[in-house]
């Protein structure tokens, strides 16, 4: 599990499904979904059920979706005690 994979999965789970995740991050779907199933591959678990328009999250993907939310604020409180810094310094 690395970063990009945490952003892919949050963005994917926010949006609702893949195309519209992909659309948000202007980056190719199938590069959403392929980096989606190398984490649920590397995780051994299911994070999504595939609907036939969009996902919805499973129990293990609410259960990731929870740590991927509260280490997006850790990074976002991260940068701005950064930038602080550099506005005393």
């Amino acid at each position: 599990m690395n970063r990009n994979h945490m952003v892919l999965f949050l963005a994917v789970a926010e949006a609702g499904g893949f195309s519209r995740a992909a659309e948000k991050l202007m980056i190719a779907q199938p590069g959403v979904s392929s980096q989606v199933a190398e984490l649920e591959h590397a995780l051994q678990v299911k994070l999504f059920e595939r609907l036939p328009r969009g996902v919805r999250l499973t129990e293990a993907g609410e259960l990731l979706a929870g740590y991927a939310r509260r280490i997006a604020g850790i990074e976002t409180d991260a940068e701005q005690a950064l930038r602080d810094l550099r506005g005393i310094a």
